[in-house]
């Protein structure tokens, strides 16, 4: 039996004693569904990590699916993952070389052949995690991946995040004493990504925070779509969608916060992927006023142009393109990657047709400002609203759209996209739009 990364103190402790000591120790094991035993080893295609503050994503894309087991060690704190059917080579041996400085859960990875066809991952931690390891099919350009997904044991609150994000905001005192009054049962992502902690599950639900309506200032979550292994739409010139919204998205929050009594929050602010039900979540625990979702439009014909607003359609999609681009949005959970296996119950209520009426005809509303806001800057793809089933405007309580700020896979508009005087008046024109919107809206005028 060859040696092994050493997972407790000598560098090369024998496999078999290490393992039984570690499974008497009560650490946890998690063994993926059994699949065949190859004839040959796998190949590593690709080795992929997203550090973010919320979970880091380590992926392996391989040419075949393998089963992989793991389990985590504490005092010190490490993850070892199992991997069967593959063999040490170059590109594993890499993953060493892509753990980043600031990544705030790895410390550093170990590999090595631990028997014949198994290689282990031994990964060193800055703080306790609950992992999640799955193994995803081949998708649009990804073959097999197998995903580490490594949460934090308590799950990150985005309203916590977001007064952290304020903390010299002179605003920040109302929205610290939203966070105390908000009910603990709001939905927020878990050490799974999908479904909540079983503490928050089970408080029961405190009275409403009472706060004057003058008091509390509009929130406004910006969704910047796609990230980390989603892409999103791809341009001639390479320009990733995922790219170019995020960075809308940010001058879009600069210009919210530089308002009176407005603020701005992201559903992600960097470079990884977040699921479509956790981005509705995230907007619903902050209590946000109103949730913009930012893309950039892609079409089988590369001729299409033109900007474009979308509102949620419980009863279909307003045209054969528009039934398309929302299957093509929607599918962004089987390309960013989610365990299905685990998709919560909660999360999967979510996405079912939880909206009212009223949130769709004021999230119509709202579109018909900021559409025709983009006109003035921009060629509209269509003059009025569009409407589709898109999952990630399903929030039943905040009024949503979706805005394709252009077609990426026009030329002339990946051009456009790219920028930066471009992109601010795409955000200027949103802000203006959701300024309008409140100034008109019986409801929120009060708080204006």
């Amino acid at each position: 039996m060859a040696d092994l990364p050493d997972t407790s103190a000598g560098v090369n402790s024998p496999a078999q004693p290490l393992r039984r000591k570690l499974l008497v120790s009560g650490c946890t094991l998690l063994v993926l569904p059994v699949i065949p035993s190859l004839a040959h080893a796998a190949t590593i295609l690709a080795v992929r990590t997203w550090p973010a503050e919320e979970y880091t994503r380590v992926t392996l894309e391989m040419d075949t699916e393998l089963k992989a087991e793991h389990f985590t060690i504490e005092n010190p704190n490490r993850l070892v993952v199992d991997i069967d059917g593959l063999n040490m080579s170059r590109a594993i041996s890499d993953l060493v070389s892509k753990i980043k400085p600031d990544d705030p859960y790895i410390r550093s990875v170990r590999v090595a052949q631990n028997r014949p066809n198994v290689v282990r991952l031994v990964f060193d931690l800055k703080q306790a995690v609950a992992p999640q390891v799955f193994t995803l099919k081949p998708i649009g350009q990804y073959k097999y991946r197998l995903v580490l997904d490594l949460y934090p044991k308590v799950a990150k609150d985005p309203l916590m995040a977001l007064i952290k994000d304020s903390q010299n905001d002179p605003l920040a005192g109302v929205l610290e004493s939203l966070a105390q009054n908000s009910p603990d049962t709001a939905a927020i992502p878990s050490v799974k990504g999908q479904e909540l902690p079983p503490a928050v599950q089970e408080r029961s639900e405190p009275s409403a925070p009472q706060l004057s309506g003058k008091d509390r200032p509009f929130l406004i979550a910006i969704d910047p779509g796609h990230g980390g292994e989603d892409p999103g739409a791809t341009g001639r010139r390479g320009t990733h969608e995922k790219d170019i919204v995020l960075q809308i998205a940010f001058r879009l929050k600069k210009l919210i916060d530089s308002r009176p009594n407005m603020r701005a929050y992201m559903t992600r602010d960097r470079d990884y992927f977040v699921p479509l039900g956790v981005r509705v979540q995230k907007a619903r625990r902050v209590k946000a006023d109103l949730f913009i979702s930012i893309h950039a439009d892609a079409f089988t014909n590369s001729s299409a142009r033109g900007s474009s607003v979308w509102a949620l359609s419980q009863h279909g999609a307003s045209s054969t393109t528009a039934r398309w681009l929302a299957k093509s949005q929607n599918d962004s959970d089987l390309i960013g990657g989610i365990d299905l296996g685990a998709h919560n119950k909660q999360v999967a209520e979510v996405l079912l047709d939880l909206s009212t009426g009223q949130q769709i005809t004021d999230s119509i509303k709202l579109g018909t400002r900021v559409l025709m806001e983009i006109g003035k800057i921009n060629d509209l793809h269509k003059n009025h609203i569009e409407r589709a089933a898109f999952a990630v405007l399903k929030a039943p309580d905040i009024p949503s759209i979706l805005v394709e700020t252009a077609f990426i896979s026009n030329s002339q508009e990946e051009m456009l996209l790219r920028n930066p005087r471009h992109q601010q008046k795409i955000a200027s024109a949103i802000l203006s739009g959701v300024q309008d919107y409140f100034s008109k809206h019986p409801g929120m005028a009060r708080r204006a």
